[in-house]
């Protein structure tokens, strides 16, 4: 398959906004998430991703600034979500070249830690890794410790600060 991943441009807000609809049950939400993340603070437009096939839109992912809250103030990391494939493409490496795209970014605009939350069977593939396990904990979300998960991207975990991922109010 001939896949292009890059980084979405204003151009493509109207195929992705269909995107996420198609991706998620023909429901607004995560369409609409992604406007108010686009409109936020924590928007960083490296970090928001398009998969083309044959010149359409079969993928976007989008990774935004979060913060973890300890005793000496707050460290910038990044959340992934959402993330969304065309029903008539998944299961065909979209996903994994969005994520792995991501990751990279992530690193190279040095963001030591990626979290998300999501299933606990597929994100493992790309280093993910129970959180909570880690240190981290998620008080705004009521979610099972398998599915709130975090990618390290730097190479001494002393480097990173232990405490609680407080996503941003659009989130919620």
């Amino acid at each position: 398959m001939n896949l292009q991943v890059r980084t979405e441009t204003p151009d493509d807000y109207a195929s992705v906004y269909r995107l996420n609809y198609d991706a998620f049950g023909q429901r607004d939400d995560e369409s609409q998430l992604v406007e108010r993340i686009r409109n936020s603070h924590g928007f960083i437009p490296e970090l928001s991703i398009v998969a083309e096939y044959e010149e359409d839109i079969v993928g976007h992912a989008l990774l935004s600034q979060a913060h973890i809250v300890h005793e000496k103030g707050e460290y910038p990391v990044i959340v992934l979500a959402p993330i969304a494939v065309h029903p008539s493409m998944q299961k065909q490496g979209v996903g994994k070249a969005l994520i792995e795209e991501g990751l990279k970014r992530c690193k190279e605009l040095h963001f030591g830690l990626v979290f998300l939350i999501g299933h606990p069977s597929y994100y493992p593939q790309f280093g993910f890794e129970p959180a909570r396990a880690l240190g981290f904990e998620l008080k705004q979300f009521q979610v099972p410790d398998e599915v709130f998960m975090v990618r390290v991207l730097v190479d001494d975990l002393a480097d990173v600060p232990w405490g609680e991922l407080q996503y941003p109010a659009i989130f919620l």
